[in-house]
């Protein structure tokens, strides 16, 4: 964040000053929820949890070199105190566990009020371009590769993981200061406005919009509502600003009369202007093409694994070379972009010669059918085919579509020829992508419904062979990575726990 002094954040956040000897003592650093990873000049912003509450931890963090605490009273060490709020939230929002009082919907605020003026005044300055990622599927990793492929341009700040919800969303705009030329944000909702809400917090110069497509159909209740909802990116870009849209989903395209910024189009369409031609994929399914734009063709090799990256690819290339990337610095940069974010397409090879995709952090409809080509590509590559497992949960938050969505998924297995299917669960849903697949073709044995994680992992023990590919998806709500990270023999993945930010 900027540099600020206490008087101006008590003055941001309408707060009042506690056991403070001087307000003018600026805090230098960023804003910190967890007083563990507290510098020197930061902010610690005390947030109530659900089985610890972050005001016993201001000592503590003052300890640690935090200039003062952002709290909802007062704390004896210094302090911005604002007062807690029940209702100054959206009902639909994200709720924080332990919030009783509204301390931490107060707290929350005053975040987003603090992040609204520093984004505001670093684009002011000229040298901070904020760029909004929205889309029903694939956020995390376009915002991973825009990271990539901006990077050489200067400082990127961008969320870990899908830090994307009300507080991840503030939190990660407070990390861009006068040093960041770039700030790479997901845009995500649960309901209409909450879009529009995010880019109020940091308006944006250039907005991505990728898909339309089932996630939180069940909230949204409709696609046609869901595109309404991703539209609000789109309508928050100033004249001077730039829509990248995907010219082959037609709900995507159709927001380009949406919005007053200039409009570039991406995706397979011979009309995009910026597209991917001559499509193939190697063994590990990561795809290279040849990209078609306005400054020329170039060939481009992919490190991450999936067809559905080429799209994310061609979005993050035309951000970049808006942003003034050349042709070959935009080629070399995605051809060296790994996977960033835990938990997605994660492909890895066990010392038996077993390959694991985990791609268990989330799940909807549209990925997992993304995930199970990607499957099938990796399985049936090389001289000899090897045999393909889909460990697959349940897909959250479809509402009256759920049965039908699982149904679909359990048939489509069985249409790519997947060798076993795994559907873990005693839910509805899981049964009905079960039952899907049995009823598809005759597979008999070949589907299989597991009540749990441990039935799962007990007979990939028994039956998983070297040369195998086994992928690994469902919402995150099932914790599915459990069975990923067994079979890889790795720790579970380090990082910022992401319980309460995920948004669609």
């Amino acid at each position: 964040m900027i540099e600020m002094t206490l008087r101006e954040i008590a003055d941001v956040v309408g707060g009042t000053l506690h056991d403070v000897p001087d307000p003018e003592v600026r805090v230098t650093g960023s804003v910190e929820f967890d007083s563990r990873r507290i510098g020197p000049g930061d902010l610690f912003l005390a947030l109530p949890g659900e089985r610890s509450d972050g005001h016993d931890f201001a000592t503590a963090a003052i300890a640690a070199g935090a200039v003062a605490v952002l709290a909802a009273r007062p704390v004896g060490v210094p302090a911005i105190v604002v007062a807690p709020n029940p209702g100054s939230l959206p009902a639909s929002s994200v709720a924080l566990a332990g919030d009783s009082d509204g301390s931490g919907a107060a707290a929350l605020v005053a975040l987003a009020d603090l992040a609204r003026v520093s984004v505001e005044r670093l684009s002011a300055a000229g040298t901070l371009t904020v760029i909004g990622v929205t889309g029903s599927s694939g956020k995390t990793s376009t915002k991973d590769l825009l990271a990539a492929v901006l990077a050489p341009l200067g400082t990127v700040v961008a969320p870990p993981g899908s830090f994307n919800s009300e507080l991840g969303h503030p939190w990660t705009a407070l990390r861009a200061n006068a040093d960041t030329r770039f700030l790479v944000l997901e845009m995500s909702a649960r309901g209409t406005g909450h879009i529009a809400a995010a880019a109020e917090v940091t308006p944006p110069r250039i907005g991505v919009v990728l898909n339309v497509g089932t996630a939180h159909l069940g909230e949204f209740g409709s696609r046609e509502a869901i595109a309404k909802a991703k539209g609000e990116l789109v309508e928050a870009l100033p004249s001077s600003g730039l829509a990248v849209l995907n010219a082959d989903d037609q709900q995507v395209a159709a927001m380009a009369a949406r919005t007053s910024a200039r409009v570039v189009t991406v995706g397979h369409s011979d009309s995009a202007t910026v597209r991917a031609t001559d499509i193939r994929l190697d063994e590990q399914a990561r795809a290279g093409f040849t990209m078609h734009t306005p400054a020329g063709s170039v060939p481009i090799q992919l490190a991450v694994h999936g067809e559905h990256q080429v799209g994310n690819a061609l979005a993050a290339a035309a951000v970049a070379m808006e942003c003034g990337a050349d042709l070959a610095t935009v080629a070399q940069a995605l051809s060296g972009a790994r996977a960033v974010s835990a938990r997605r397409m994660d492909v890895r090879t066990t010392d038996r010669g077993v390959t694991v995709v985990n791609d268990a952090y989330n799940a909807n409809p549209d990925s997992v059918r993304a995930a199970l080509k990607a499957l099938v590509t990796m399985a049936r590559a090389g001289e000899t085919p090897r045999r393909s497992w889909a460990v697959l949960g349940e897909m959250g938050e479809l509402g009256e579509e759920s049965v039908i969505e699982h149904d679909r998924i359990g048939r489509l297995a069985v249409r790519l020829d997947v060798h076993r299917l795994i559907v873990v669960g005693t839910g509805r849903p899981s049964r009905a992508m079960h039952q899907g697949a049995v009823m598809e073709g005759s597979w008999g044995e070949e589907s299989i419904l597991v009540p749990d994680i441990a039935a799962a992992i007990a007979l990939l023990d028994d039956e998983v062979e070297p040369g195998d590919v086994v992928l690994v998806k469902a919402s995150k709500s099932e914790g599915l990575w459990e069975v990923a990270e067994h079979l890889t023999g790795s720790e579970p993945s380090s990082g910022r726990k992401e319980s309460t930010e995920a948004a669609g």
